[in-house]
């Protein structure tokens, strides 16, 4: 397939230097770019932990850079692999990375190092090129001068490169299939207003943020035509784990007859979860729920949730896309026969 759209995207937010993994610290975008530098397992680990990089395919890749850097320290691969599984819960795609890693230093024959290190790469390149089929299939899926809400952030920064729900969406746009987005500020960490709509604006694509509680009001005045997100980690019977509020836009879209989509490679998928009421929830601290910035925003001493992901049952998704094939009717049966 030909894209005349750029596949590598302006800015570089993981950077594989041979001695140590740079990434973009996507805390401080939009206001400001400044890279850390990993050298080592328990760093790449920090920084997944600290949200210093985050999306589910791109902690994937950063995990499969970690193993490289520890065997190139000469460190013990399955501590490393223990540092890096225990740094966020809920996507699957760093079991994956931190599996798939594994595999390679047992079959390494000589430099061990050397041959991690072009392990971890294929990982990478893997990755693009799923991120470039699905957003083929998936602006399949839309009509013409479609206007379409996202949810936090599955750009390019949650990736190798593209994203898989926006990736869709700018190809889409490229073909003239989306005109305009609608990025879901989503709260509380606000990726989609600091993160996915940078990408969008610097992709050109005509896009509004909305706050998350808007979402139904468009959709009731019939200015949507599909939703599309990403996936953290997506169970055997296709129900999908997304960023918190993924659920409610599920619901919302099914009340209003709107097209729900989900775009996620096939290592989102664990087929060991039978069911999505079986994935681990991450809550992370209350604090990121009542400050915005280091500035409170609710009284002192208060109590807050803060729940990083929900479910979306299978019932209410009207296909997920991944770069083996689109899986409709969205059911475990279906899911399985596209996987392969």
């Amino acid at each position: 397939m030909s894209y005349r759209f750029p596949l590598k995207d302006a800015v570089r937010h993981i950077d594989w230097r041979g001695d140590r993994l740079r990434v973009l610290d996507q805390r401080l975008l939009p206001r400001r770019l400044r890279y850390v530098d990993c050298r080592s397992a328990q760093d790449v680990a920090d920084a997944t932990r600290a949200m210093v990089l985050r999306g589910a395919p791109l902690i994937g890749c950063a995990a499969a850079y970690g193993m490289a850097l520890a065997a190139r320290r000469g460190e013990d691969l399955s501590r490393a692999a223990k540092t890096l599984l225990a740094a966020r819960p809920t996507a699957v795609n760093l079991a994956n990375a931190v599996q798939y890693m594994l595999e390679a230093a047992k079959r390494a024959n000589g430099d061990r190092p050397m041959a991690m290190a072009a392990a971890a790469q294929r990982y990478f390149e893997t990755d693009l090129r799923a991120n470039q089929t699905m957003a083929r299939l998936g602006a399949s899926l839309l009509k013409r001068g479609s206007r379409v809400i996202t949810h936090c952030n599955a750009g390019a920064l949650a990736t190798s490169g593209l994203g898989t729900a926006v990736g869709m969406i700018r190809y889409a746009h490229y073909l003239g299939k989306v005109s305009h987005a609608y990025p879901c500020e989503t709260r509380p960490y606000l990726q989609g207003s600091r993160l996915t709509l940078w990408e969008l604006m610097r992709g050109r694509v005509p896009a509004t943020l909305i706050t998350d509680n808007m979402a139904a009001h468009l959709m009731k005045t019939g200015r949507i035509d599909a939703v599309i997100v990403g996936s953290d980690r997506i169970a055997a019977n296709a129900d999908v784990c997304n960023k918190i509020g993924t659920y409610g836009l599920a619901i919302l879209a099914r009340h209003h007859g709107i097209p729900f989509y989900v775009v996620a490679p096939a290592t989102t998928v664990d087929l060991d979860c039978a069911r999505g009421d079986l994935i681990p929830i991450e809550e992370r601290s209350a604090k990121e729920v009542v400050e915005i910035f280091g500035r409170p925003i609710a009284p002192k001493g208060a109590r807050a949730h803060h729940f990083a992901f929900d479910v979306t049952p299978h019932d209410l998704v009207t296909a997920i896309v991944t770069e083996r094939g689109i899986v409709r009717p969205v059911d475990g049966r279906h899911l399985k026969k596209v996987l392969g």
